[in-house]
This record gives structure tokens, sequence and C-alpha cells, in this order.
């Protein structure tokens, strides 16, 4: 038997509870499908388990897309502030935890049931562990799943991208793009460490756990925030946010001594603490193992510990140098098991900023990290998942 509603809603994650929400809200009859066997499970995983569910300082300067004035309409329509209106309304305790990123005090769960008492406020239909057979459209919008057949003038699609793929993830919302004559941005891994070979490998395996402040440059592209040392790699929240910049043979420069004029440095300790040992002097900027590590590894000028009296000028020049400006390589991103989200998506051309309807497609609709918009790491994907969702439930 075939059922019918106002709107169909393909996916329960974030953008999706949030569009089925609103259109509840609106008085629609709402049916919201999911292929897992529970709502939200990135949610659940985000933030360590506290769900960084938006960031204070939400702007469209930082979100990718090859079309950078696209996020603007939803992210003024449904802002920060409106999501955090909601989360105080169901007394969610929440904190800033660093530039503005907000955190549940709890767990990610208590978001999550937040969407699932709106919805359900709102008379949404949620119907769990139904795998999509086919998506047809004559008159209406035509959904057949394992467990049943329904139809809407309208669907929305909310099904995520391809990052996470444990958790469900897949390229089904640009298949069914494509197949109504949309164009796709090609999607790479965004939010994703590092994985390096050779002689960095082995410096990276020798350091991991290693943590430090450092500036990654990558193009014109650059982000001051810790990095860490992994027996791949690199990653950590620098690393993480240039990835979503990084293409296949870029370089990345690194500069491990952030705001230090690091020659000057280098020559003031030489002049007051010349007894000093070269491993000590660089443990006030950095791990001594770290910096013991680069100098002795990193290029053919390598500096042998010693005290600083003994160093010429010129070799700490070249180790600020080092130091500064460190540039790799690295082999690849840890690809999409790793990665955060996804970079690229439904060309944003074929969609109403507003609305996020297809224009040539009259009912259908794509939202969330399916679309060509991506924010930087610390809530801002969660805040274009919230303002899409809403956008979409709220116009049709």
């Amino acid at each position: 038997m075939n059922q019918t509603f106002d709107i169909i809603v393909l996916g329960a994650g974030a953008a999706g509870l949030m569009c089925a929400m609103r259109a509840g809200q609106r008085g629609r009859r709402v049916l919201l499908l999911e292929r897992n066997p529970r709502a939200g499970e990135k949610i659940l995983i985000s933030g360590g388990g506290r769900c960084n569910f938006t960031n204070l300082t939400m702007t469209p300067a930082r979100f990718l897309s090859e079309n950078l004035h696209f996020c603007k309409s939803a992210l003024s329509r449904y802002t920060e502030r409106d999501f955090i209106a909601m989360v105080e309304r169901h007394r969610i305790g929440y904190h800033e935890k660093t530039s503005g990123q907000l955190f549940c005090d709890g767990s990610a769960r208590e978001v999550l049931a937040m969407l699932l008492d709106e919805c359900a406020a709102a008379h949404v239909d949620l119907r769990l562990a139904q795998r999509i057979a086919s998506v047809t459209r004559a008159d209406r919008f035509r959904v057949d799943t394992e467990r049943g057949s329904f139809s809407a003038p309208a669907l929305v699609v909310a099904t995520g991208a391809l990052s996470i793929p444990k958790l469900g993830a897949s390229g089904f919302a640009y298949d069914l793009a494509r197949r109504f004559g949309l164009g796709v941005v090609e999607p790479r891994p965004g939010l994703v460490p590092f994985k390096f070979d050779g002689a960095m490998l082995a410096l990276c395996r020798l350091l991991a756990g290693v943590s430090v402040e450092a500036r990654v440059s990558c193009g014109k592209h650059d982000f001051r925030e810790s990095i860490l040392f992994t027996h791949r790699g690199l990653s950590g929240p620098a690393i993480l946010q240039i990835s979503s910049y990084w293409r296949t043979g870029d370089t990345l420069v690194i500069d491990l001594a952030p705001g230090v004029e690091l020659e000057a440095f280098l020559y003031e300790r030489k002049r007051i603490r010349p007894r000093a040992d070269l491993r000590t002097i660089l443990a006030e900027l950095m791990p001594a193992r770290l910096a013991q590590a680069i100098v002795e590894r990193d290029g053919t000028e390598s500096i042998a510990p010693g005290a600083m009296a003994n160093l010429p000028d010129r070799a700490l020049a070249r180790l600020a140098a080092r130091l500064k400006r460190w540039s790799v390589v690295p082999a690849a991103s840890e690809g999409w098991s790793k990665a955060e989200v996804t970079v690229g998506g439904v060309d944003t051309a074929a969609l109403s900023s507003k609305t996020m309807t297809v224009k040539e497609v009259p009912g259908l609709y794509f939202v969330g990290e399916a679309v060509d918009v991506t924010g930087w790491l610390g809530g801002y994907n969660f805040q274009w998942a919230w303002s899409s969702g809403w956008c979409a439930g709220d116009a049709i």
C-alpha cells in the first residue's frame, strides 16, 4: 500500500531532523526515513560525545564552496542564536570551549533527544531501518523501501555524504542529484588527518603523542592551532583545518614557533645564557623532544645539541629558518574513514540559497552535508545542517 504525506525527508541526521521538525511545526504531514536503526549517529559521536553544536563566531567566510556566497542566506535566516535558544529552552547545559565553540556540558545525547522531542511534538512520523530501494517522480515523488512505499509532492534529501562510512555514509545524495540533472562538485575528505611515508613517517612515529602549537599553511590558507604527531602522520586541529584546502601533492608549511621571531630569540638566548644547552633553550618554545628531532633529522645542516656559546650565528639562523618554515608533503589523507566532513557535493548552482529547493525540479530539496557547503572545524558544519534544514522545512 502506498502511504501519502506532504513531505518525505530522507535521512534523520542533523539536517533531516531539523527540516522535519520545522515542516511539522508548520502543520505539514512529514515522513522522516532513516536507514540506520537509530537517528542522529553523527550527532552522538561529535565533539568527543559532547556535540560541538554551533559556534558563536558564525560567518560565511569560514565555509568552503564553489559559490562562497551561497550559505549566507540560510545562515542569516536561522542563526546560531536561534539554535542556542532551543538548547536553552530544553535546559541543556553548555559551555564555550575555545574560539566560540559551544559544547554540551553533558552528552551529545541531549541534543539528539531535544531534536527527537521537537519532531515528536510536531507529529513527525519517524521510521528507522528503512533501506531505500528506489526514488521516482511522476506527479509526486515516490519512495520505495523494503518496508513499504510512500509518496509526497515534496522530497528532501538529507542523507549526508561520504565521510565516516561505518555510520552508513554513502553517495546516495549524489546519485539522486545526477538522476535529476544536477551537477556534483567532486567530493573529497575534509577535516582529516594526514599520512606520510619515508623519513617523515619515521619522524612522526618517533614523536607519536607529541602535541605543539603551530601555524600550518597550504597556499594562501593558514591556521594557528595545535598539531599532533601520530604513528601514521600528523593530526590535531590545525592539520584538520588545513586538510579541507589541501589537494594531493600540495606542500604544507609549518611554523613551529608561531608569533616568535625565532632567529632573534636564539641570538638573545646565546647572549644571556651562553652555557645553556640548545635543547634547553628550544624547550622554552616547544617540546624539547620535538625540537631535537627536527634539528637532527631535517636537512643537511643539522646542529648537534650543545652550549649556545659554541653555536655559530649562521647555524642558529639556519635552524630558525627550518623551524619557522618546515615544508612537508603528505603522502595522502587518512581518507573517508577518518574524515569528519565531505568537501564538495551537490552543486549549489542548481539550488535556491533561500529554500534549498532545486530550481528546475519543483518539490525537490537538498540540505546539509550533501550540498557543496563545508565549514571549518568548530561547530560550523552543524550550524549549516541546522540552518539549511530549517530553511527547507520553513519553505515547504
